[in-house]
């Protein structure tokens, strides 16, 4: 019966999340940011589909391996879905298996970087750098032979443009 016991306590105090991350995330929530491109609520729900309302202005995740440029292998740049301002080139793509489309380097200056507290502990955020429309993360596993950043990017954020050959 202790040993029962001590296991409830054990996952009912491993379960609970601390205040410190919530205040953190409050305090970010209250920080205006001013970009370039700027709408309200009602412009962006009229512009985007419910999909990339959803992701870009809510910070949602697609299901895995759902976007149609997961398997895209042309050569172009992939654009913001939200402002077209030009984010990874097709060059940088990879296939890191986790069923969403990953770039090892990003556009310099067209992405912009913060730390969300969503899932329980710190991961760097991905946004348009332009609109602020969440992207998806990055990560440090990515290609060791070039950045070693995985660029964890929801198909439905981003639009394709081809090179013009």
């Amino acid at each position: 019966m202790g040993k029962n016991l001590f296991l409830v306590a054990l996952l009912i105090l491993s379960g609970c999340k601390g205040i410190s991350q919530e205040e953190k995330k409050e305090t970010k929530e209250k920080e205006e940011v001013a970009y370039a491109v700027t709408k309200t609520d009602a412009e962006w729900r009229a512009e985007l589909t419910d999909m990339e309302y959803y992701v870009l202005r809510k910070a949602a995740t697609e299901n895995a391996f759902t976007s149609e440029l997961l398997d895209n292998k042309e050569k172009g740049t992939y654009v913001c879905a939200a402002c077209a301002t030009p984010l990874f080139r097709s060059e940088y793509k990879f296939d890191s298996g986790t069923g969403w489309p990953s770039f090892d380097r990003e556009i310099e200056g067209n992405v912009a970087y913060d730390v969300d507290y969503k899932i329980g502990y710190a991961r760097t955020e991905e946004h348009c750098a332009t609109c602020g429309g969440h992207l998806g993360h990055v990560f440090n596993d990515g290609p060791r032979n070039t950045t070693g950043k995985r660029h964890c990017i929801n198909g439905v954020a981003l639009d394709f443009i081809p090179d013009s050959n």
